[in-house]
């Protein structure tokens, strides 16, 4: 990948408010490095205005929140001039009610997505801040995501999945709310009680999209498998969502990178996976998304070589303390993620979603025959690296 900037981000601060008002901070803030800012608030969607600039500086300013979730491209600023971004940001903490949380895994447990904090990061070249303001959104349409290593928020770079891509291409209408984890089947989420904490957010109209497969093909006790537990489970998760109002929507798992002795073309390694999905979405008139044949059909279009160049392939040295070299084919780093997500929104077309119409504008329809340039696609690092493979495979 082209010009992967590596810093190290920094906490400026952790400021408590009381939501009754609006967040209203000037913070006159331009750096050389990422630098992050936290916010105490209760659970619920919040509405962020960032004005980038400063009075003396030029600034280039990439804008995150959360674990990575990106909501801005780089917003370049001259000396004295200023640009405003707004984005709507879900803040969730374990707590279902009184002593009930959900089963966060050790690791989990300080991703800045289940802390008591809006959180958010600047980085890019020269990320410049003048001014935050915050205020409750109850009035937008959210999308909880539930998934695995390919969907959820990944803390640390170069490691990266959909779900914290996705947000970038929704206006403030939309928030998106990601309660997945890596290593997850759709036994481990609902026991883990997430989709219970989603049931105590969500509302009429709200929608759920779940993307199981990786990790529940792995599952061999009695009574596993694609065509009984994987399908009731899938079945649970549409049957509950409903019931509290909320629209269902299923992606198959993502394709992993596995080429066929003829280097041209994937093989399929999920197995029934994906028609069991489907066959669940039909039965139940549940709106599906095949991202497994995207997937596959943009490995196969960067071809063998150029495919490792969506997923965390790096040679040894690449990172900090990092004498081997990487080469995971199931796990995304930001270009893949960068990709993924628009196949999910092209899917969401390709269902005649009406969450497309609250695109953001400069949206461009995707074809996963034709990917983009890999190295042509820059990122802007925001935090330290880690060489921890995610769970899952």
């Amino acid at each position: 990948m082209k010009r992967l900037l590596l810093s190290i981000s920094f906490i400026i601060g952790s400021l408590s408010y009381s939501m009754a008002q609006k967040i209203d901070t000037v913070l006159n803030k331009v750096s050389n490095q990422p630098f992050a800012v936290s916010f105490a608030v209760p659970d619920g969607n919040y509405k962020v205005t960032v004005t980038l600039g400063n009075k003396k500086k030029p600034g280039q300013t990439v804008v995150r929140a959360e674990s990575r979730r990106h909501y801005s491209d780089m917003v370049t600023t001259k000396k004295g001039k200023y640009q405003t971004v707004s984005f709507v940001v879900n803040k969730h903490s374990p707590v279902i009610s009184g002593e009930t949380k959900v089963k966060l895994k050790p690791r989990e447990v300080e991703y800045k997505n289940w802390d008591d904090s809006l959180n958010l990061s600047f980085c890019g070249p020269v990320p410049a801040v003048q001014r935050i303001q915050i205020e409750p959104a109850k009035d937008v349409t959210t999308v909880f995501l539930c998934g695995n290593s390919t969907v959820v928020d990944q803390e640390n770079e170069p490691w990266a999945s959909w779900g914290q891509m996705i947000t970038r291409w929704f206006s403030p209408q939309v928030a998106i709310a990601n309660f997945a984890e890596s290593g997850l089947s759709c036994t481990t989420f609902l026991a883990q009680l997430r989709l219970d904490k989603i049931l105590t957010q969500i509302k009429k109209g709200d929608y759920v999209i779940v993307e199981f497969g990786h990790n529940d093909e792995k599952e061999k006790k009695a009574g596993d498998g694609a065509w009984y537990s994987y399908s009731r489970n899938l079945k649970i998760f549409a049957d509950r969502v409903r019931e509290a109002g909320g629209n269902i929507i299923f992606c198959t798992p993502t394709a992993r990178r596995a080429f066929n002795a003829d280097h041209k073309t994937i093989n399929n390694t999920h197995g029934d996976y994906p028609e069991a999905m489907k066959t669940v979405a039909r039965r139940e008139k549940v709106p599906v998304i095949d991202l497994t044949s995207m997937s596959t059909a943009f490995y196969e279009a960067l071809g063998e070589e150029g495919s490792k160049k969506s997923l965390v392939h790096y040679p040894a040295n690449t990172f900090p303390g990092q004498d081997k070299p990487l080469a995971d084919n199931t796990h995304f780093n930001p270009f893949g993620a960068w990709e993924i997500a628009k196949m999910v929104v092209m899917g969401l077309k390709q269902i005649n979603s009406p969450l497309v119409n609250s695109l953001r504008d400069g949206w461009q329809d995707f074809d996963p025959k034709h990917p983009d340039n890999p190295d042509a696609f820059v990122w802007y690092m925001s935090t330290g690296s880690s060489l921890t493979k995610p769970d899952g495979n």
